[in-house]
């Protein structure tokens, strides 16, 4: 059986909340009842039926085709299933998730997988701020799963990371890792001044580094074996990433200003 599908009708006019569209949010309702949710908006109120053609399909299996950087909170608090959006979202995408895979074929916006804790959420292009970062007053970041950003991210991505895995191929901006508590993290390629700033535990894999922080200190090298053992949990993920951390030429623990106990691995 095909996906369900929804087609958007034209760039909305005002900021959407797609939270309601998710497979487990929708289990059970037919097509009216869908077209009936109200969609929060900045503005006027409308529904699923004002902004979308619905046409059904698997109701575990959600596509949105048509993206806009005016879609907010896709896939956030989704428990299972797949939902694959073609095109760009907005804020906040896979907020809080819990379980299944998200797929997101374009850009996405600041705080994409804020609050994690569960799931695959899947970025084709590049992401704004904060990837995996808590929002205000909350302590901890992403609790779990993993996130694969194809393309760049920017500043503090995987911030407060408290558990998962967070892998971005292209470059990342300033202050990437920062106020780690656990978890990985890998950035392919450039990484913004700063990275792992005030981390406590967890690892961190650079491919280029222009400027670490200053309590970082060297050690004597990669980890060969934690390395191997890390790029072969990786291969299945991105053949990008496991090659990075294969590429990784020296081990640096730290941060010592916030008494850490992370590594931070860098390739050049």
């Amino acid at each position: 059986m095909s996906s369900r599908r929804f087609v958007l009708r034209g760039e909305p006019e005002q900021r959407l909340d797609l939270s309601p569209l998710t497979p487990d949010r929708l289990a059970g309702l037919d097509i009216a009842a869908i077209e009936a949710l109200a969609l929060h908006t900045t503005r006027r109120c409308v529904t699923v039926g004002d902004m979308f053609r619905v046409h059904a399909g698997d109701a575990e299996h959600i596509v949105i085709e048509g993206g806009s950087a005016r879609l907010d909170r896709v896939g956030a608090a989704m428990q299972s299933g797949t939902l694959r959006i073609e095109g760009d979202v907005g804020q906040l995408a896979g907020r809080l998730m819990a379980g299944g895979r998200l797929t997101i074929t374009g850009h996405a916006g600041d705080w994409a997988a804020s609050g994690l804790r569960g799931g695959v959420l899947e970025i084709a292009g590049d992401t704004g701020a904060y990837l995996g970062g808590p929002l205000a007053g909350e302590r901890t970041g992403m609790r779990g799963g993993v996130v694969l950003v194809r393309g760049q991210a920017g500043m503090r991505a995987a911030d407060r990371l408290r558990r998962g895995l967070v892998i971005v191929e292209g470059n990342a901006g300033a202050q990437a890792g920062s106020f780690m508590v656990a978890g990985t993290l890998v950035v392919c390629g450039t990484a913004g001044a700063l990275p792992g700033i005030l981390m406590r535990r967890g690892t961190i894999v650079l491919g280029r580094a222009n400027e670490l922080a200053p309590g970082f200190v060297p050690t004597t090298g990669a980890d060969l074996v934690f390395t191997r053992l890390l790029a072969r949990g990786l291969a299945p993920l991105s053949d990008r990433a496991a090659a990075c951390v294969l590429a990784a030429r020296s081990r640096h623990l730290g941060d010592l200003a916030a008494l850490g106990i992370g590594e931070l691995f860098v390739g050049v």
